[in-house]
């Protein structure tokens, strides 16, 4: 059995081997374009590169579509796996989230910059979940040539 500890992913060659297979992306917490916000612009972002975007806001309940796609409300009402969720949460609010992913089973989680729960992220890599902490997804993406 490997080490829990093996799903928290920090380094470059780490955050490249992941990039490489991730192709769906379900967003939590996204925003509509008024917000110019980067939960909506980092989701744009990763669209124009290839990756096929999943709204799942928190708010917004009016909203049946964002960046051309259905909007879902949670993300366990997605219906098939996704390969990386990517959260724009506040770290307080992430624990109340927990019981969703972990339902979901992404084959990873993404806390955007600034975003860190170490429990949290404990809880998910423990259950086989690949997890990064505090970096942003456009940044890498670019960083990759995306």
């Amino acid at each position: 059995m490997s080490d829990w500890r093996s799903h928290l992913l920090e380094s470059d060659d780490d955050i490249t081997a992941l990039l490489e297979r991730v192709l769906s992306v379900a967003v939590l917490g996204i925003k509509p374009a008024e917000s110019q916000a980067p939960a909506h612009y980092v989701p744009e972002y990763a669209q124009r590169a290839g990756l096929s975007i999943i709204p799942v806001p928190v708010y917004y309940p009016e909203l049946e579509t964002m960046l051309g796609e259905p909007v879902h409300r949670s993300l366990r009402a997605i219906g098939s796996r996704v390969d990386l969720v990517d959260v724009f949460r506040r770290p307080q609010d992430i624990p109340a989230h927990l019981e969703d992913l972990l339902a979901a089973r992404p084959r990873a989680v993404w806390f955007q910059t600034g975003i860190r729960h170490d429990a949290v992220a404990e809880q998910l890599a423990k259950a086989g979940i690949d997890v990064v902490q505090d970096r942003c997804l456009m940044v890498e993406l670019q960083a990759r040539g995306r």
